[in-house]
């Protein structure tokens, strides 16, 4: 199969490249770098020519939840209407976890936006909804730094390994589509790792597999994230796919 991944050279993407490769696949990287533009469309068609599937892990940097919604909107109609255009059988993409219970990010107003987009675009599609990462923690702790000492909010996650979720989304787009014209119906496909951790201890562990003594402080005010996202927010469903790779394991390939 022919696959093209929108993102193709970020974090995600890089890793979805790799796994269809190693599948014995075609990947196609769709970023304005390597010629094909999501907002402007410019090189789009010739990119997607030949191709099966798509599978978006576009991460747009918002600020606002007018910006986010603009340009996840924007991003994934261009994609839609280019797939129509090219005949691309099956549409994925990448959400998170618990993007209805959540109204304060900009990011999820736009993610919200993003699915919206594609149930309405009438093609067959599967959306994948993922947990955070093993290293999120250690990245609001960074947001909020101050004299050395970070404030990380002490939050419930089932985190999961990137890699994990790579291999997930190609094994999404290499079988029928889920949802929209497929003959499968059912819900989204969700996605966490294997077990619950707090992220204030899981920063302080990635730091200290870091070498990084910075100081960590359990704190909601001044912290990167608000009150809503306390308690149960950020776990996953029942019946969510559970993937293999733990926190302990991240920490033991080096938290990189």
């Amino acid at each position: 199969m022919r696959i093209a991944v929108a993102g193709g050279t970020g974090r995600i993407g890089r890793l979805v490249v790799r796994e269809i490769e190693r599948r014995g696949h075609e990947a196609v990287s769709l970023s304005r770098g390597e010629g094909a533009d999501l907002r402007t469309r410019e090189g789009l068609a010739d990119a997607l020519r030949g191709a099966d599937a798509v599978i978006d892990v576009t991460n747009p940097s918002v600020a606002t939840v007018a910006e986010a919604e603009e340009t996840f909107a924007a991003i994934t109609g261009n994609l839609l209407a280019a797939e129509r255009s090219a005949g691309v059988g099956h549409h994925v993409a990448l959400s998170i976890t618990a993007l209805d219970a959540v109204d304060g990010n900009p990011h999820y107003f736009g993610k919200r936006e993003q699915e919206r987009a594609i149930r309405a675009g009438g093609g067959p599609y599967s959306i994948l909804r993922a947990t955070q990462f093993h290293d999120f923690p250690g990245m609001i702790a960074d947001w909020a730094t101050e004299d050395g000492e970070s404030l990380v909010p002490p939050l419930l996650l089932q985190p999961i390994a990137p890699l994990d979720v790579a291999v997930a989304l190609v094994e999404i787009a290499l079988a029928a589509p889920q949802n929209g014209t497929s003959e499968i119906a059912g819900p989204r496909t969700e996605i966490a790792g294997p077990r619950t951790e707090d992220a204030v201890d899981m920063a302080r562990r990635t730091f200290a597999a870091r070498g990084d003594d910075r100081r960590i402080r359990a704190a909601w005010r001044g912290s990167a994230m608000s009150v809503e996202f306390a308690g149960e927010v950020l776990l996953p469903g029942e019946g969510a796919r559970l993937a293999l790779t733990s926190f302990d394991d991240w920490l033991a390939s080096g938290a990189a």
